[in-house]
């Protein structure tokens, strides 16, 4: 009885006051005030993120890649090299296997499950298989990945227990990590450029911006014999190294990009991704394992402190963005000049930092060697400076070899503008 009464006075009130109180079946559109944008604007939202899964879970497989690769030359530097089994193995090869996996799900989904709109957006393979560009760069890098695994193993048991970074199982492993992060990648600078909505460009761009900054991680550790630790940073070899590899990326990534300062961002990201692992790794306690010891650590020995890339990214993009889209062939030159001028006038005076007292902390990380090094004042010193025949530095040679970087840097830019322009267009 209660009940009925209530309902019996709403009913009043209702009729009595239509547009205060609709019905509960009636739009949203019939309160005053009320367009509905709410609802729609949240259905478009629930359905973008569902059909962007896939660009999520493979870069969140590729975080745990290269996770596990910073991971796991720190477990090399301070337990020694242990089976495949260890965690850090373990980490980089079940990523690789979600990536794969959802990507083979995506591909087959696309391929047979009849949807236009999907079909449209993909390449065609083997006549019968249609999937986005991203999603096969990222099988063939998952097929490279488990390849590499038992031909490591292999060369390890033939070769010895542990070997530099460049070997080629580590050749394969790499272009398999990269394969997957550049798929990633792909995958969201498609979606950035079909997107129509700003929010939903720069949505896309930051993950594509974070995406590039996982493969200038990957890369700087490549160059890490050569140009990773501040020792190297009086020597051309450090210049002609850097300047060899990182403008061809930093360049493409920032000419596809749809962000504002997106070469600066990108190596922001990556300083920020090194720096964050240098810091956990020295708060977990480990020792080595293998003979011979001559350096007892005690903790995770971390990745050397991230380079500068943060300065000559700024350039480049400055550089850029006077430049517009024409001169290619002029502004590649410049940024080649301007890429050698800015890190040697930064790193030149860095490195004289993070071989001081000064730099040997938690923050910065620095003097933390392997445990296979015998410890000397070889630690506080330069190497591979560029020296005339009394042992004296060699500033003409350092001028030479300056040149040479400045050429590298050159042809690097200008194969890496080439690429984002080509890069930009990328839409399936």
């Amino acid at each position: 009885m209660v009940r009925a009464s209530c309902q019996r006075a709403i009913e009043n009130f209702r009729s009595a006051n239509p547009t205060e109180f609709p019905t509960m079946a009636a739009p949203l559109t019939a309160i005053p005030g009320h367009t509905g944008r709410i609802d729609s604007a949240s259905r478009a939202g629930t359905r973008t993120m569902a059909a962007e899964w896939p660009i999520y879970a493979i870069v969140a497989a590729s975080t745990c890649i290269a996770v596990g690769l910073i991971w796991d030359i720190s477990w090399h530097r301070t337990i020694g090299r242990d089976t495949f089994w260890s965690p850090p193995h373990l980490l980089e090869q079940i990523a690789a296997v979600v990536a794969g996996l959802s990507c083979a799900w995506i591909a087959l989904r696309t391929s047979f499950g009849n949807d236009r709109v999907a079909e449209s957006r993909s390449v065609r393979f083997w006549k019968f298989f249609h999937a986005p560009l991203g999603i096969w760069v990222c099988i063939w890098g998952t097929v490279m990945m488990i390849t590499s695994a038992p031909f490591d193993n292999w060369w390890h048991n033939a070769y010895g227990l542990d070997v530099k970074i460049i070997s080629p199982p580590h050749i394969i492993l790499l272009m398999g990590m990269l394969g997957i992060q550049i798929g990633a990648m792909l995958l969201a600078l498609a979606a950035q450029n079909r997107a129509t909505s700003e929010r939903d460009r720069s949505r896309l761009g930051m993950i594509f911006a974070y995406s590039a900054a996982v493969v200038v991680v990957m890369m700087t550790i490549m160059l890490m014999e050569d140009a990773g630790f501040a020792n190297e940073m009086h020597g051309s070899g450090f210049y002609k190294a850097t300047a060899a590899v990182l403008p061809l990326f930093l360049v493409a990534f920032a000419r596809s990009s749809r962000l504002s300062w997106p070469a600066t961002r990108i190596a922001a990201c990556y300083m920020a991704i090194v720096i964050l692992s240098i810091w956990a790794l020295q708060l977990f306690p480990a020792q080595p394992m293998l003979a011979p010891i001559y350096n007892a650590v005690t903790s995770m020995v971390p990745h050397p402190f991230p380079l500068l890339l943060v300065f000559p990214a700024l350039a480049f993009d400055i550089l850029m963005r006077r430049a517009g889209a024409t001169h290619d062939w002029l502004l590649s030159a410049a940024l080649g000049v301007t890429f050698v001028a800015v890190m040697i006038g930064i790193h030149w005076y860095w490195a004289e930092f993070m071989l001081s007292p000064a730099a040997r902390n938690f923050v910065f990380g620095a003097d933390q060697w392997d445990y296979t090094e015998r410890l000397g004042p070889w630690r506080y010193e330069y190497w591979n400076v560029d020296k005339d025949a009394r042992g004296n530095l060699s500033v003409p040679t350092l001028a030479a070899g300056l040149g040479m970087a400045a050429i590298f840097a050159t042809v690097g830019s200008r194969a890496g503008l080439w690429w984002g322009k080509g890069m930009s267009r990328v839409k399936r």
